[in-house]
Parts: structure tokens; sequence; C-alpha cells
């Protein structure tokens, strides 16, 4: 099953301005949430992605801490670069 991130809801949790960094949550469509760790200078990029522990790993299944986001980093910014435009 491919992964495809789509995210439902975004909810800015944490900045920095003078360093440029921004900590947001997202909830994607299958309601599992991640704290996105961006860097604006003067472009968004999304340095890291953290699973939130709501619900079982989308990918794996895993009910704890995985790397399987990080696979998926450029999707995950496509997605946050769209919502935030809006």
């Amino acid at each position: 099953m491919a992964f495809n991130p789509v995210i439902f809801d975004l909810q800015p949790s944490d900045k920095n301005e003078k360093e440029g960094l921004y900590q947001y949550i997202a909830t994607f469509s299958d309601q599992s949430k991640c704290r996105l760790f961006l860097t604006k200078n003067p472009n968004w990029k999304l340095a890291h992605v953290n699973r939130l522990l709501n619900i079982p790993c989308p990918m794996c299944r895993k009910d704890y801490y995985c790397n399987c986001m990080e696979k998926h980093l450029p999707a995950i910014e496509a997605e946050f670069l769209q919502k935030i435009e809006e």
C-alpha cells in the first residue's frame, strides 16, 4: 500500500523567527498526525518530520516511533507548500 500524504489540517506549533525555524502539526487524511520541522530562509524547506503517536503508523502499522515518514519528505513538503499557499 502506497502512502499518499494529504494534509487535512495544519496548525502552527512553535516558531523562532530570528533563526527562521518553524514547527507545524499536520493532520493527514487518514487521521495520523506529524510534527513538521521547517526552515524559511527565504523559501520553505522541510527539515524533519516526526510522527505523533495518535494512531499506528499508516505504512508499517507499528505503534511506536519509526522512520517511515522520513522516506516521504519530498511528498510531504510538496503537500505542505500547497496547503500553506491556500
